[in-house]
């Protein structure tokens, strides 16, 4: 079989792939997208565990991509406030949108329904050519572009090859690029559950010696419950039958819905931090979860990868607006730069934020509630962080820019 030229090869047909298969075809690139699994057709009856925070600056890019309204049209749920307290505190941060200048803080959405958005979006005649189900099983690169095969038998050329393919990504293992791992010794236990009193369109989160609790607003009404707790303790949460499980979120929740009066199934998810030392190799860049994975904590994971989507794409447009080759090291250094460390900060900070409010080691608890008290009180201080959950804060990319 012959090798088919292209301009850049993404494997991995998730929301960070998908995103940056549709930016690079806004910017004119021939690409091809390379996925394991079609995304399931959407079932409106079915719900789906895994939920995402979509930050306003992640829902402007997909505005632009034209994803958006098709995600919408699914299901999402707006947030225009978020609460914040620690259990056995007086204080408590407040954030309305109309801190950031938006209607919204955010939204949540079903990964099935994000998935399904960005690939009708695809299907709307976006000109990205995608090969699914097929995995790389082969990728060389070479002095102008790399030689890549896929297990269905197809092979390509393409100047530069683009990993969105997932924590345990290969392209990144084969490319050794190294990676820094800090194992949580945690789980996320996540369930949906029906409240006594209405969310309110509030993201709620509660900070409990077990772990940090956070109840996220559904469209039809229900929360999701996303608490990270310790492997046993999550094991635990697990093994309880509904009436003890949602007896738990109420008392850990410190009833602030009222009562949890229904649950649906539960899963868990291990939690770790993993970062990539180096988000590019020979005609190899790094998206998404295969450059990093960070606490789920400030719901940031996701808004993260779609950032580097953009930036990555921004970055090549520019490379090639120069008559650069986008698989040259200088080129890719310029991605890099611009995202590892802005990464790389957030990761540790979420960590650290984690670690801190478990720890009862001397003054902390107290220098805890007085720093909530003060960011509380502290008008440009609460916006500066509520400007950093939107997205909005720090080298934003072009696409991720706010809608005039």
């Amino acid at each position: 079989m012959s090798e088919r030229p292209v301009d850049v090869l993404v494997a991995g047909g998730g929301a960070v792939g998908a995103a940056l298969a549709l930016a690079l075809a806004r910017e004119r690139f021939d690409v091809v997208l390379v996925d394991g699994r079609a995304p399931a057709a959407f079932d409106i009856a079915d719900v789906d565990l895994r939920v995402f925070a979509v930050s306003p600056a992640s829902a402007a890019l997909l505005t632009r991509l034209g994803a958006w309204d098709r995600v919408a049209a699914l299901r999402v749920s707006p947030y225009r406030r978020m609460r914040v307290w620690e259990q056995g505190a007086a204080d408590e941060l407040s954030f309305d949108a109309a801190l950031v200048g938006a209607p919204q803080l955010g939204h949540i959405v079903e990964e099935r329904a994000l998935r399904a958005g960005l690939w009708a979006a695809l299907d709307a005649g976006a000109g990205v050519r995608r090969v699914c189900p097929a995995r790389v099983v082969r990728c060389e690169p070479g002095s102008s572009d790399s030689r890549v095969e896929l297990d269905d038998g197809s092979r390509w050329r393409a100047r530069l090859v683009v990993a969105a393919d997932g924590a345990q990504s290969p392209l990144r293992e084969a490319a050794r690029l190294g990676l820094d791992i800090m194992p949580y010794g945690e789980r996320a236990v996540v369930a949906h559950v029906r409240t006594e009193r209405p969310h309110e369109a509030t993201a709620w989160q509660r900070f409990t010696p077990a772990g940090p609790l956070a109840l996220l607003p559904l469209v039809d009404g229900r929360v999701s419950v996303v608490w990270s707790l310790r492997d046993a303790r999550a094991t635990s949460m697990l093994a309880l039958d509904d009436a003890a499980f949602v007896d738990a979120i109420t008392d850990a929740s410190g009833a602030r819905l009222g009562r949890v009066q229904a649950t649906s199934p539960r899963a868990a998810f291990p939690l770790r931090m993993q970062l990539a030392r180096h988000y590019a190799a020979s005609r190899l860049a790094l998206v998404g979860d295969a450059a990093h994975t960070v606490h789920p904590l400030a719901g940031q994971g996701l808004n993260l990868g779609l950032l580097d989507a953009a930036a990555l794409s921004e970055v090549l447009a520019a490379a090639a607006a120069a008559r650069e080759d986008l698989g040259a090291p200088a080129v890719l250094a310029r991605y890099e730069r611009w995202r590892r460390g802005e990464v790389a900060r957030a990761a540790h900070a979420f960590g650290l934020l984690d670690g801190l409010f478990r720890s009862d080691f001397g003054p902390l608890p107290l220098l805890r509630r007085a720093g909530m008290g003060l960011v509380q009180r502290i008008g440009p201080l609460k916006r500066e962080f509520a400007l950093h959950a939107s997205g909005f804060a720090g080298r934003v990319p072009v696409l991720a820019r706010r809608l005039s």
